[in-house]
């Protein structure tokens, strides 16, 4: 049975100060929800706090980014070591915005992915067609290439640190999420994909989660479909009490 993962994406949002007050009232508020694991990823700068005020929670800290060599002239940039120093388990990799708004190619994802998985960092590898891919009934192709290009160097004893977000790139920040039925389909289809590739038993361990316009109110049936292990939270994790009603409707 594959534990349900929801993880909470803060993108460029909340400081320090906002952060730690958000922990105040989030972490008491879930100490029950013992079924489920629990991610939280806040900006670079609030990184360390958290993983302090984290500690010995069950909530983990996830990143929202690295980069994939482990030191030099590579400005802006974090790499492994760095994140897990701020006691990061988890880190995205591949998000739609870092896809397209920053130009992030399979190749260089492929790379990230890579060093996530080496440094001992369970990797959310994020994937997902846009409205036009959709539209020219090309989601399976774009689903697979980028499965094929972003896991290109990962072994099958590597694949229990890895975790596949199916984020369609229509439904993220939108407010029009996927339908539950239209997002069990493409679940199913990464599923028959990673078999093909790693085998059955590795399929049939391996998260899938899904993030796009996730809500309150469209969370339950959303995590009702068979495969869908879980959600990556955007807009809605930015609320203690929208996201702790999220991981609620797992109860």
């Amino acid at each position: 049975m594959r534990k349900k993962l929801i993880a909470g994406n803060w993108k460029m949002h909340h400081t320090v100060a906002g952060c730690l007050g958000y922990l105040d009232k989030f972490l008491p508020a879930i100490s029950s929800s013992t079924d489920v694991d629990i991610l939280l990823a806040p900006s670079y700068t609030a990184l360390y706090p958290v993983g302090q005020k984290l500690a010995g929670h069950r909530v983990k800290l996830c990143a929202q980014n690295l980069y994939f060599k482990d030191s030099g002239a590579f400005t802006g940039e974090i790499s492994v070591a760095m994140l897990k120093e701020c006691a990061c388990e988890a880190v995205i990799v591949g998000h739609s915005e870092r896809r397209h708004v920053f130009g992030e190619t399979d190749e260089l994802i492929q790379e990230k992915v890579n060093a996530g998985v080496t440094g001992g960092l369970q990797v959310i590898f994020c994937i997902g067609e846009t409205g036009a891919e959709r539209e020219a009934g090309q989601t399976s192709e774009v689903i697979h290439r980028q499965l094929e290009q972003g896991l290109s160097g990962i072994s099958n004893d590597m694949c229990d640190q890895l975790t596949i977000a199916y984020e369609p790139v229509w439904a993220i920040g939108t407010g029009v999420n996927a339908t539950p039925e239209q997002a069990e389909e493409v679940h199913s289809d990464i599923r028959q994909w990673m078999g093909s590739r790693f085998g059955e038993p590795v399929a049939g361990a391996t998260r899938i989660i899904y993030g796009g316009s996730v809500k309150p109110g469209n969370s339950a049936e959303l995590l009702s479909k068979v495969e869908i292990d879980g959600l990556l939270v955007g807009s809605a994790s930015l609320d203690p009490d929208s996201f702790c009603a999220i991981i609620q409707n797992l109860q």
